[in-house]
């Protein structure tokens, strides 16, 4: 890896500009990744040539990195489209129409069930989006605000939830000899978190939107939308399906999927819970994909809903729509992994943090500024807290600042988890984008500025903290500022 100081900023930001400029996320990621790569070969005097040969090194290193994930997504996506072809999910809508009558019911049921669901957050993102799509389009609520709600409740869940795949991320980057415990410390000083969680629970419940999420939603409630129409042209062909089509599988696929992460890493072996399934998370949900495909072919095969050839096409048709979305998920793998392993945009910032003299009473609100910057530039919550947890650690221990540690390691986390929520080259913003069957950009550009508002607040809320060590004090008036705040731009939008 070579530093190339402050330049190592500039690949991430301009596929980010890019992206929101020209609504267009393919070019802006691979013009991202190509600049990164440029400066990489200039700054080790390489022959031009190796721009390229990097670029393909890299994209099949992160390819192979991350190939449990690719087959999991595959997996996934057969599963769902069994379910569609089996007429289940269309089933699902009538008997979801009849029992959650309201919007609002249908919105607060959403932000529930990602609350329930906290193992993974791009599980998350996909189960909901499939199972809560065609009540959305039935009652002409916005894809834009179920893509919300589910990435809103996937890793400010999974980031507090103390049996996640994060939960162990996290305690496996603290030094402490109770790492756990610390993590568990951390939970009430993780504002953003908590902050998006009551800000979802209160848009769900009350219906006050603003800016561009409040445009489509108007739009939907008037005209529905183009993808929900042919969505329910599929439906109204395949209605030999029931309820249990769609719940069956997707209840082995989530048994499954725990259950898998748990033999994975060992649990049976006598590794404890909590630690098993942070070992390989991504190969235990292929394990729970697979459990569904089997439970599919098992539910429709003898009650010849499905036949065995369209059962294979049905396979082949999903893993084919799932190929858009992954080529933005390769893209930003490899993005992420030029800033990380090559230029050193990670080892930039975070150098900046512990060279800088700063007063530890600002410590927690500089370090969730810092971590929002690096994770939303490189699209890595995981990445970011493994880089500054343990520079935060040093800089509590060397200012003999133990009472601002927990403080400070709660806004890191929190500073990760907001670029994870809303940077448009994060997995997990991808994936929620793809479980609601929502164009990406319009996903991010609804909900940037409801994450982003609750960043603002969550500054305040760690500048109350550095000075009084008092979680609930900055917690509270956080609640205030973001519900007044919600209530002013509503009415001026």
């Amino acid at each position: 890896m070579i530093e190339t100081g402050w330049i190592s900023t500039l690949p991430p930001l301009i596929a980010i500009a890019l992206a929101l400029i020209t609504k267009e996320v393919y070019s802006a990621l691979f013009l991202g990744l190509l600049s990164g790569m440029i400066i990489y070969v200039v700054s080790a005097k390489e022959p031009f040539v190796a721009i390229f040969s990097h670029l393909f090194d890299m994209m099949a290193a992160k390819i192979a990195d991350n190939s449990y994930m690719i087959i999991f997504l595959a997996l996934l996506w057969a599963v769902i489209t069994l379910i569609g072809r089996s007429g289940g999910m269309a089933a699902y809508g009538r008997w979801a129409e009849r029992k959650l009558t309201s919007r609002r019911a249908t919105r607060l049921a959403t932000a529930l069930l990602g609350v329930l669901i906290f193992i993974d957050d791009g599980f998350n993102c996909l189960t909901i989006g499939t199972v809560m799509r065609p009540v959305y389009d039935r009652q002409r609520i916005s894809r834009e605000k179920l893509a919300y709600i589910i990435d809103a409740t996937a890793a400010p869940i999974c980031i507090i939830a103390p049996v996640s795949s994060w939960a162990v991320a996290v305690a496996s980057e603290v030094s402490e000899a109770d790492s756990f415990h610390v993590f568990l410390s951390t939970i009430p000083y993780n504002l953003y978190a908590l902050l998006t969680i009551l800000m979802v629970v209160f848009v769900c419940a009350s219906g006050l939107d603003f800016g561009k999420m409040k445009k489509a939603e108007q739009r939907a409630l008037q005209e529905g939308s183009e993808e929900a129409e042919e969505e329910t042209g599929r439906e109204q062909e395949q209605g030999k399906g029931r309820v249990i089509d769609l719940v069956a599988p997707i209840l082995v696929v989530v048994v499954c999927a725990v259950l898998g992460m748990a033999y994975v890493g060992g649990f049976f072996n006598g590794v404890p819970f909590s630690e098993a399934i942070g070992e390989n998370p991504t190969a235990g949900l292929s394990l729970g994909a697979f459990a569904g495909l089997v439970a599919a072919f098992v539910l429709y095969i003898p009650r010849r809903i499905i036949g065995v050839r369209e059962f294979v096409e049905s396979i082949v048709s999903g893993i084919s729509s799932i190929v858009p979305p992954m080529l933005i998920l390769i893209l930003s793998w490899s993005l992420g992994g030029v800033c990380r392993e090559m230029i050193g945009t990670g080892q930039f910032i975070s150098g900046f943090v512990s060279s800088a003299n700063l007063p530890l009473q600002l410590l927690p609100f500089l370090v969730f500024v810092i971590a929002a910057f690096m994770s939303f530039s490189m699209g890595t919550s995981w990445g970011t807290f493994g880089m500054l947890i343990p520079i935060v650690t040093m800089i509590c221990s060397a200012a003999g600042g133990s009472d601002v540690l927990i403080p400070a390691l709660g806004a890191t986390l929190a500073g990760a988890v907001y670029g994870d929520h809303c940077s448009p080259i994060s997995d997990t913003t991808i994936l929620a984008s793809t479980g609601a069957q929502c164009p990406h950009i319009r996903h991010v550009e609804t909900q940037i500025p409801y994450a982003t508002l609750v960043a603002v607040v969550c500054a305040v809320g760690y500048l109350i903290i550095g000075f009084t060590h008092m979680p609930w004090i900055g917690l509270g008036t956080g609640s205030v500022l973001l519900t007044g705040s919600l209530l002013i731009l509503n009415r001026k939008s």
